[in-house]
């Protein structure tokens, strides 16, 4: 299965671009604040699709390959009863491998998908944290062998986050152990580590800083991306979305992974109750 995943990264930055050019209407200034907020807060009780396009070049082995990746994340809470949610976010990757030095590499398909649960109070704590725990699974769903790993993976997962006015600041981590799956394939054993930053001005414009750090227990290596985005709240018709634009460096990677900067673009899809 081939696809083009440079096509849907232009097609993002071209709605990034038709926004800046016509400025939609944006939702009402009091539902955009609340909206702003619960898209900061990764455990918020709101139903968003987030469209994320990144692209990376490699390095080391790999010098010239580069991986363009459209991940389609749907967040969906469910409420358990009156104290408690569970919020479910789903990573869906799809992946466009190219101009890499062995030809085998350059492959276009869905990944591994990646799916969490989080339980999670409906009211903060007496000091204002927000959290939430649960299971993270690893789902063997890549459609050719170098776009996955080929095992079944299962960890805890767990965030907390406090807001204080316009400001947001918390942590968002999981571990992954292979417990099934090709036994020929490389054993899965990661720590993801996801702390995060985030101010939201007047115009409910929210500008972030964020690293979405994973150590590799098996390889004993770091892949330290930071990652400093912009990000508008914006309207068209009844449609509310949300437009984010970031920049990554590669602070720490593999030898031959993703090397120097990298870029992403993020529209997301609310639906407010």
């Amino acid at each position: 299965m081939q696809i083009s995943m440079k096509r849907y990264g232009w097609t993002l930055f071209m709605a990034m671009a038709a926004w800046v050019l016509v400025t939609p209407a944006r939702a009402q200034d009091d539902q955009a604040a609340e909206l702003a907020k619960k898209l900061a807060n990764p455990v918020a009780s709101l139903i968003s699709v987030p469209v994320q396009y990144n692209y990376d070049e490699y390095g080391g082995a790999n010098d010239g390959g580069a991986v363009s990746r459209l991940n389609i994340q749907p967040i969906i809470p469910f409420s358990l009863n009156d104290n408690w949610n569970v919020i479910t976010r789903t990573i869906v990757p799809l992946v466009d491998q190219q101009d890499f030095p062995l030809d085998v590499m350059n492959e276009s398909g869905l990944g591994d998908i990646t799916a969490s649960q989080f339980f999670s109070p409906k009211s903060p704590t007496a000091g204002g944290w927000i959290w939430g725990v649960g299971p993270v699974e690893l789902l063997p769903t890549a459609t050719d062998e170098v776009l996955g790993g080929e095992r079944w993976g299962f960890g805890p997962t767990a965030v907390a986050l406090k807001q204080s006015g316009p400001w947001t600041v918390g942590l968002l981590a999981n571990h992954i152990w292979s417990v099934a799956g090709d036994d020929d394939r490389a054993d899965v054993n990661a720590t993801f580590l996801q702390p995060f930053v985030s101010y939201i001005t007047k115009t409910k414009t929210t500008i972030g800083l964020t690293t979405e750090a994973t150590y590799d227990w098996e390889n004993e290596q770091w892949s330290v991306p930071v990652i400093a985005k912009v990000a508008q709240l914006f309207k068209i018709g009844p449609q509310i979305l949300q437009l984010a634009v970031a920049g990554k460096y590669l602070a720490e990677s593999p030898d031959d992974g993703p090397d120097g900067w990298g870029l992403r673009v993020e529209l997301t899809f609310l639906f407010p109750k």
